[in-house]
């Protein structure tokens, strides 16, 4: 079969021939249609994610889209190594495939599924977010942190903070939802400062995408400014800002905070399918919205490093 086929960890995927799978009988032959070029995707691809357990050579691609040997269309996950979703078949437990109606885009459902899920799942899943309730999202420029706030205002959230690095992107996300836009810069004083009020007045979840530098001055303004009592969901989701940060412990025992993951392992397979089946049930009705580019699989290698996060690109495999 033809497929998206890394050979080095280090460098970027080609596009080749690589030997077809062979399915057993809890296992269903994926005919792929869909695969988005996801954070989790590369990670996995250049072995820098606590999941990463590929040889090369394989094919990468944590999910997609595609139709079973009946005819019906799936969204699936995490296929059997070294089959990813980036080939014209692949092979996937049957209870990680999730059946989705004909009519709904191959490209979109690809696009949404992992960032829509990211904050869907943290929000209801793990930080059990009640409508009325105000959100903050650490990482609100990206695609999944443009997908939270549109999904934290349709489950309710009252108030919804935004950050984020580039303030040129703050009239795009007032108009996602968010009711405040904060600016996060290299001088952690200055955040500090800017995040006073917020905590002052009250924040009862933080959705985490960065980690890093930009984690530690909101868990500092929890623990100096949250009402006494006051409950603060904070929920680890990404940390592109950097893998580890110095964590006080005062600041647990003197607020509120429950710092809590939400991913591959916190999450069951089971847990992240069903948010996924909620995601694109309610995606109409919650008008969400995602910037996406189609690309064949066969251009994988002049898009892979060349993806931005405005932009999610999904790759189409085309061949009969």
């Amino acid at each position: 079969m033809k497929a998206v086929i890394v050979l080095q960890k280090d460098q970027s995927p080609v596009f080749g021939d690589f030997k077809d799978p062979l399915p057993d009988s809890n296992q269903y032959l994926v005919r792929v249609q869909a695969s988005s070029i996801s954070q989790i995707t590369k990670a996995r691809a250049s072995a820098t994610h606590y999941s990463s357990d590929n040889e090369v050579p394989f094919v990468p691609g944590f999910d997609g889209v595609g139709t079973l040997e009946d005819g019906s269309t799936v969204y699936f996950l995490l296929p059997h190594n070294p089959y990813g979703a980036m080939g014209q078949y692949c092979v996937v437990d049957k209870n990680h495939c999730l059946v989705i109606p004909k009519t709904y885009s191959p490209d979109l459902v690809a696009a949404m599924a992992i960032p829509g899920m990211s904050s869907w799942a943290a929000l209801k899943d793990q930080a059990k977010m009640m409508p009325g309730e105000t959100v903050l999202i650490n990482g609100a420029n990206g695609i999944s942190g443009r997908l939270a706030i549109q999904i934290a205002k349709y489950l309710g959230a009252k108030k919804i903070i935004a950050t984020a690095r580039r303030s040129d992107l703050f009239e795009e996300l007032y108009a996602l939802g968010a009711d405040q836009c904060i600016q996060i810069t290299d001088d952690a004083i200055a955040l500090e400062t800017s995040l006073r009020e917020v905590f002052k007045q009250g924040v009862h979840v933080v959705l985490d995408y960065l980690w890093g530098p930009s984690a530690v001055s909101i868990i500092h303004s929890v623990a100096k400014y949250s009402p006494q009592g006051l409950s603060i969901q904070f929920v680890q989701i990404g940390s592109i800002g950097g893998p580890t940060i110095p964590f006080p412990a005062s600041a647990l025992r003197s607020s509120g905070l429950r710092v809590i993951g939400s991913g591959l392992g916190s999450l069951s397979v089971a847990q992240m399918l069903g948010s996924i089946s909620e995601l694109i049930k309610h995606a109409p009705d919650a008008g969400l919205h995602i910037h996406t580019e189609k690309i064949p699989f066969s251009e994988v290698a002049q898009v892979w490093n060349t993806t931005s996060s405005d932009v999610r690109t999904v790759l189409m495999m085309t061949l009969d």
